[in-house]
């Protein structure tokens, strides 16, 4: 296989546990990195992905955060689209009449109005801190900047996140993208904004599609898979992802990223 660009997903595709990579996943991503360019493709934040890009080796490389919403290459920002503190004002209301607490994310600025369960595990699993402020003076001080949030994390109970769903879908189906990462999970981003799009803008002239590789796990990956030179969704992917791939790897846990650079590349 010759491709120009390899893009990877991180949380349950390249990460082998929750919060890093293996060192057989560095091995192989040194081997190839000077003749492919790795490009790191997640809705993180960007201070919990350049860990891992300094771990891996390859901080030259721009860096697809938010699912696409801010693109960064090196210090230069070469993408930045943003929820309106308008739409995300009016979705707070629809989640304080359930019990779902939001968490707001703008660049590295990470908001949560207290701590739980849920933000202890993504404290963990980004290695990174958040804001502990009320989300109306978030949102206040947001509109202030002239600014607005990169993404938004609901969280909430099952039944919650049943309910809210499908208001989600009707009153916002054209601003915003709701993902569903889990049944207590939904991520929210502008609709404008995905990971095939922030690819597409970091292709040069000479550059197609065609010559990326890729691998993801979760619904925010399909688009990607199934559109580019190669889409590659690993064991523990969604049904959708693998549906969406031309190949499908071993588990995120049993280095799948890895074990395919390492017998195809």
């Amino acid at each position: 296989m010759k491709f120009k660009i390899l893009c990877s997903d991180l949380d349950g595709t390249l990460l082998t546990t929750k919060n890093d990579v293996s060192d057989f996943t560095v091995a192989e991503i040194n081997r190839i990195k000077n003749r492919m360019k790795v490009i790191l493709v997640s809705a993180r934040m960007p201070q919990s992905m350049t860990y891992l890009q300094a771990r891996l080796g390859i901080e030259q490389n721009p860096m697809v955060c938010f699912n696409g919403a801010l693109v960064i290459h090196q210090n230069t920002t070469l993408v930045n689209t943003m929820i309106s503190v308008a739409n995300t004002k009016i979705l707070w209301n629809h989640c304080q009449n359930r019990g779902i607490r939001i968490g707001l994310y703008h660049g590295n600025d990470w908001c949560v109005s207290a701590s739980s369960e849920r933000v202890e595990k993504e404290i963990f699993n980004t290695k990174a801190q958040p804001r502990f402020e009320k989300t109306e003076d978030t949102l206040n001080r947001w509109e202030l900047d002239g600014i607005g949030p990169h993404k938004i994390m609901l969280m909430g109970t099952k039944a919650a996140m049943d309910d809210v769903a499908p208001i989600l879908e009707s009153r916002f189906k054209e601003a915003l993208n709701c993902y569903r990462s889990n049944d207590t999970l939904i991520e929210i981003a502008p609709k404008s904004v995905s990971k095939l799009q922030a690819i597409k803008s970091l292709l040069k002239d000479e550059e197609s599609l065609d010559d990326v590789l890729a691998f993801g796990d979760n619904f925010n990956d399909v688009e990607m898979l199934q559109n580019v030179g190669c889409g590659v969704a690993v064991a523990n992917a969604r049904e959708a992802a693998k549906k969406a791939s031309n190949f499908v790897t071993s588990a995120n846990t049993e280095d799948g990223v890895a074990q395919f650079i390492k017998t195809h590349l």
